[in-house]
């Protein structure tokens, strides 16, 4: 019977471990939190679960060793080690003690076990605060560095050279840190190189030195290493001595370690050790290469409690990993890869961005845009390789001055990751969701009803007049546009978009972008019974300019609360989106909905001296008793046909609620407007404003704010433009005589 290791992590860099191990004739159990790690589907038994989540990774081994003995756990590349740690001590399996494990994690814990032992290391205190962080960097003197005491990969890592950068070191830390917990410590110059370790019955088997390559100061960024370490050899001894002498403190043993040493003017000095086998492509690509040691299968032999294989060199070559920087913006497209793969000595070149994703200049180790792998008998022959390598590939970029509807969608279509297609025509005959999701509710019927109550109508030109720059602005609720559209209210960026962007951040970008736009944006309530209070947070932030659009819950005096709260964020109006009384997201999560008699409608408008809206009126009744219950504003709209199937689509019914209650309420339209003729249309039916929702939620996630202001201003330019050519000077000069339905000329 096959014997079972269990890998914690799914990631590119523990891919080879999975697949050493499955050479080795052993059964796979790999953990991640993502479903969709690469390293999950090379997995014999493939468990969701985060390699932070310590109890739950124990829980989880505990539950399959009783259906799958487990004989060994392990990692390399990630700092799952006090997971490693914990699972193996419950299974009572190879490793090193938890504690241990602990002290090499944490940097704190890491220099205190180092000092305790005498192991050459920087000063250093621990920070909590901004004021711990002054008083640090006072009593350690400049420079120094600060970093989170928790996370890897030179995530928030800062050198600070004067006291005007502490507050932005400390944020950038903190930033990066799961606990919060920081430390300052003395700035090493020099040198520094990356070594590995096996450690068996006590010991300590150096693997492989190599040379790193940190840029981007005040970062910490690795751009690459050399493979063996081009330094003298006394140095690198010196480094290996203290390497083992950090080891030994930390309790390793049995297991791996990967140790970052500094060669100072003051000797060797411990930069960071971790119980584990390096990442950065160490040792699965470039030590191997470099010697034809498999130094992955002696990790796994010495986690299932065996001696470690033959770990002496078959050859001495020169390979090295090269990071690839691109300049920052979208991407457009990734040209040249075949080729390059082609260059002798180019071994692997692994992309971490495609088209769609967007390229900031590094600030950690996860933040460049690939890596290349090169193996010659000597640097300068790999160099060259890579450079020839560098040369072929192109990653094409819309840069910060070529912002774009295509930029915007290539980069929402990457992140909503099939939630939404971005078509080409968002008009839900290819949508692939419904609710929850970004497509309408059933068959998506009503969805599409929208966009063909749109397409009835037809524009009539009138092109002998003078008007030439119109007047698009109007006032809403005392406030002026610069044009009669809003941002939709749209909530639930995890359930409907797959969490393609933080609930928080999505509010601000719409918000923000409206403003820049010179618009205002609603703001959704949710499923959930706080998310409400994220929308309030953003508009409170741009001082109330905005309106909230709360869900009609059975008990009023849950409105009303979230009314005060819209009241205290000192937004425009509030309203309830009447027409969410059965919606299916409301139902998931027992939140109880239900209709709205006049009396309980009166209580929520009377409640309040700000503006009141409906929102999803449907028929002139409803409109009738909106005017009569004291509403300031309707919203004539299916919810964008998220609701209820085989509904009409908003430009349907416009003409006869505009016919019962003009004059008497602000009338408002959303439902399938993409297009500034898209607006012009409603405004000549008679409506005073549109929204508009998935197109602003695509650009929202696409590019933020930007991409939110960027739209608004084209949909402003097609809007302006269409009044040129109706020769309407002003939004009240727009009427029923520009627009044709079924032929006729104007609408009676």
């Amino acid at each position: 019977m096959k014997k079972t290791v269990m890998i914690i992590g799914g990631g590119l860099l523990q891919v080879p471990l999975i697949q050493n191990a499955q050479r080795m004739g052993l059964q796979t159990i790999v953990t991640d939190y993502n479903p969709n790690a690469i390293g999950m589907k090379y997995a014999d038994i493939p468990i969701v679960m985060s390699t932070r989540d310590i109890e739950g990774s124990v829980r989880v081994a505990r539950s399959q060793n009783e259906l799958t003995p487990i004989s060994a756990v392990v990692t390399a590349g990630t700092d799952a080690s006090m997971t490693v740690a914990a699972v193996a001590n419950a299974l009572g399996l190879p490793g090193i003690r938890f504690e241990d494990a602990e002290a090499a994690t944490n940097k704190i814990k890491m220099r205190m076990r180092l000092t305790e032992h005498h192991v050459p290391c920087p000063k250093f205190l621990p920070v909590w605060s901004l004021a711990d962080a002054k008083r640090a960097c006072h009593i350690l003197k400049f420079p120094v560095v600060m970093k989170p005491a928790d996370n890897m990969g030179a995530r928030g890592v800062m050198r600070i050279d004067s006291r005007s950068k502490i507050a932005e070191a400390f944020h950038f830390a903190k930033s990066a840190s799961p606990s919060g917990e920081l430390i300052v410590e003395e700035y090493m110059e020099g040198p520094e190189l990356s070594i590995d370790a096996v450690i068996y019955n006590g010991e300590i088997i150096i693997t492989g030195v190599a040379d790193r390559i940190i840029e981007y100061p005040p970062y910490f960024v690795e751009t690459g290493h050399t493979m063996p370490s081009h330094l003298p050899k006394e140095l690198q001894d010196a480094a290996c001595e203290v390497f083992k002498l950090g080891i030994k403190a930390l309790g390793i043993n049995p297991g791996c370690a990967k140790g970052d040493i500094k060669i100072t003017e003051k000797g060797a000095m411990v930069g960071e050790i971790a119980a584990r086998l390096s990442g950065g492509f160490m040792s699965a690509y470039t030590y191997p290469l470099s010697t034809g040691i498999n130094l992955l299968q002696a990790a796994i032999e010495v986690a299932l409690g065996q001696e470690p294989s033959n770990l002496e060199p078959l050859y001495r070559r020169v390979s090295i990993e090269r990071a690839i920087i691109a300049e920052p913006g979208i991407v457009r497209r990734i040209t040249g890869l075949e080729e390059a793969l082609k260059v002798p000595g180019i071994e692997e070149i692994f992309m971490n961005v495609k088209p769609g994703d967007r390229i900031i200049r590094p600030r950690s180790n996860v933040e460049k845009a690939g890596h290349i792998i090169a193996v010659a008998e000597t640097l300068e022959e790999a160099e060259k390789a890579v450079k020839r390598c560098k040369d072929l590939i192109r990653i094409e970029i819309f840069t910060g001055d070529e912002i774009s509807m295509e930029a915007i969608n290539l980069s929402a279509r990457e992140k909503l990751k099939k939630f939404c297609y971005v078509c080409k025509a968002c008009d839900g005959k290819d949508c692939p969701s419904g609710v929850p999701g970004m497509g309408g509710i059933g068959s998506g019927s009503s969805f599409r009803s929208n966009i063909e109550a749109l397409k009835k109508y037809k524009i009539s030109t009138r092109i002998i007049h003078d008007v030439t720059t119109p007047d698009t602005s109007t006032i809403f609720f005392g406030q002026k546009l610069s044009f009669p559209v809003m941002a939709a209210p749209i909530t639930g960026t995890v359930t409907n978009m797959g969490g393609a962007m933080d609930e928080l951040e999505y509010n601000r970008a719409v918000v923000k972008g409206c403003l820049d736009a010179g618009t205002i944006a609603f703001v959704g309530d949710g499923a959930t019974p706080d998310k409400y209070k994220l929308g309030i947070q953003a508009l409170a932030e741009y001082e109330g300019m905005g309106i909230p659009i709360f869900k009609p819950r059975s008990d009023n005096r849950e409105i009303i609360a979230r009314i005060r709260a819209a009241e205290k964020a000192r937004s425009i109006a509030v309203g309830i989106d009447i027409d969410a009384l059965v919606f299916k997201t409301m139902a998931m999560k027992n939140q109880p909905v239900g209709p709205k008699s006049i009396e309980a409608l009166r209580e929520l408008i009377f409640s309040t001296e700000i503006p009141f809206i409906l929102k999803g009126v449907m028929n002139p009744r409803d409109a009738v008793l909106a005017v009569e219950a004291g509403a300031h504003a309707i919203v004539v709209s299916n919810h964008g046909g998220r609701v209820l199937d085989e509904m009409a689509g908003a430009m349907d019914v416009l003409e006869d609620i505009v016919r019962e209650v003009k004059g008497r309420i602000r009338i408002l339209i959303d439902g399938g407007f993409r297009t500034g003729v898209d607006v012009l249309k409603a405004l000549a039916l008679g409506a005073d404003a549109a929204l508009i929702g998935r197109p602003i939620a695509i650009a929202a996630v696409g590019m933020g704010a930007r991409g939110v202001s960027f739209y608004l201003e084209r949909l402003h330019y097609e809007f302006e433009q269409a009044m040129i050519l109706t020769g309407c000077h002003t939004v009240s000069n727009i009427s029923k005589e520009i627009v044709r339905k079924n032929g006729a000329v104007g609408v009676k």
